[in-house]
């Protein structure tokens, strides 16, 4: 699975489903440690592969065992291991991360390392990207509310994975474990969805009414487009844009389980497609979730820091400009365009505000947690910018912030 994953032609989720298709006789147990032990290699690759260059025979193997060890246990194991084998895996656990170097340790590439380290404590973020994520989801306030779905699922099989409101999002559940929700009833019919809690503030902080046009500008397979939704109550227009109609395929039946009926799904060809330029000043508000590097998701998909460079970087902060160009083309007078990405990097966050308000002077920058206002009191907000760490808030990185144009 390794040799298949380090490729890096891939995202390393597609490449395991592909290869559970190819082994269907893999039993639920199987796959899921098949899977821990691959990401958990992700997560630590340059460390484990300075392990890797002590002992004899495929590097990829110690690689393997170093990540089935860390997931399942060296006494799991080692029945499995030569004894030259379980030898080295003893010497490996001597060795005290702490005498490694920051980048080693925290197993990030030079690039990224370097970016990280410019930021407010680096060594307690970098620890935390490399943990494993809880499973975060979201009620949908057009059919349910928070108590019924946790009063649910605490009397259900779900218990055991200790349902836990999430401190800051009014809609938000986070699970200790990842069960096999596309079977419950809940998520069936449209009742829950699953969504970082990060990302759910995101729609705190657009604030849609009922009788708003909204513009969810990079929309992907809709999940903060289905909560605008939900927010303003199935009324007004709200039109989901993307580059990529496969991805709004994907949302369609996630629109139609949640019982919306205000959701327009548009695939564009770029962001200045004629569909766009027609509602030029004509929405109130705009979301703009775009397109980015992702390190702030790396719990969850730690393949990233790997699979991007300063070149993709430099492309991605091309494109978010020119996104948010032309999304802002799109505000109506008075109205409110908010910027967001999945990303710790200044490079796309706060520098992308920076030029954008130099170029656009009839936008001003809204305080974010003044926006959140008593919705969210303990978030610890010390500049203008929505910027959520996981830790410190619990949730995947992410950055937004909330324009204004005038009137």
């Amino acid at each position: 699975m390794l040799s298949e994953v380090l490729k890096w032609k891939h995202p390393a989720d597609a490449v395991l489903s592909a290869w559970f298709r190819a082994n269907k006789a893999l039993g639920g147990r199987d796959r899921n440690e098949v899977a821990e032990a691959v990401f958990d290699v992700l997560r630590h690759l340059r460390r484990y592969r300075q392990y890797a260059e002590s002992g004899t025979g495929p590097a990829l193997e110690r690689l393997a065992i170093l990540g089935l060890a860390s997931v399942v246990g060296k006494d799991t194991i080692a029945g499995q291991l030569s004894n030259e084998e379980k030898d080295w895996l003893l010497r490996m656990d001597t060795i005290d991360p702490a005498s490694l170097a920051p980048e080693i340790r925290g197993s990030l590439p030079d690039w990224l390392y370097e970016y990280m380290s410019q930021l407010d404590e680096p060594e307690s973020l970098v620890a935390a990207l490399n943990t494993k994520a809880p499973l975060d989801l979201r009620v949908n306030p057009f059919k349910t509310d928070r108590d019924n779905v946790l009063a649910e699922l605490r009397a259900s099989s779900v218990a055991d994975f200790d349902p836990q409101p999430t401190p800051y999002s009014p809609w938000g559940i986070r699970l200790n474990g990842k069960p096999a929700i596309q079977r419950w009833a809940l998520f069936e019919n449209g009742s829950l969805e699953v969504q970082d809690e990060g990302s759910q503030l995101l729609a705190l902080l657009v604030g849609p009414r009922r009788t708003d046009m909204v513009i969810d500008f990079c929309a992907g397979a809709g999940g903060k487009t289905l909560l605008l939704g939900a927010l303003m109550r199935s009324a007004g227009r709200l039109y989901a844009f993307d580059v990529s109609a496969a991805r709004l395929a994907k949302a369609k039946p996630r629109i139609a389980r949640s019982g919306l009926s205000n959701v327009t799904p548009i695939a564009i060809s770029n962001e200045n497609d004629a569909r766009v330029k027609r509602l030029a000043g004509k929405a109130d508000k705009v979301l703009v979730d775009a397109p980015c590097t992702g390190v702030g998701t790396l719990r969850r998909n730690p393949d990233l820091k790997w699979r991007q460079s300063p070149a993709s970087v430099q492309e991605l902060t091309e494109l978010q400009a020119r996104i948010l160009n032309s999304a802002a083309r799109c505000v109506a007078p008075g109205g409110r365009l908010v910027y967001s990405t999945c990303s710790v990097l200044p490079q796309e966050n706060e520098q992308q505000i920076d030029a954008f308000l130099a170029s656009h002077p009839e936008f001003s920058l809204l305080n974010a947690q003044e926006v959140l206002g008593d919705r969210c009191p303990d978030l610890g907000m010390t500049s203008s910018y929505l910027k959520l760490r996981p830790d410190v808030h619990g949730t995947d990185g992410f950055f937004a912030a909330v324009l204004e144009r005038s009137k």
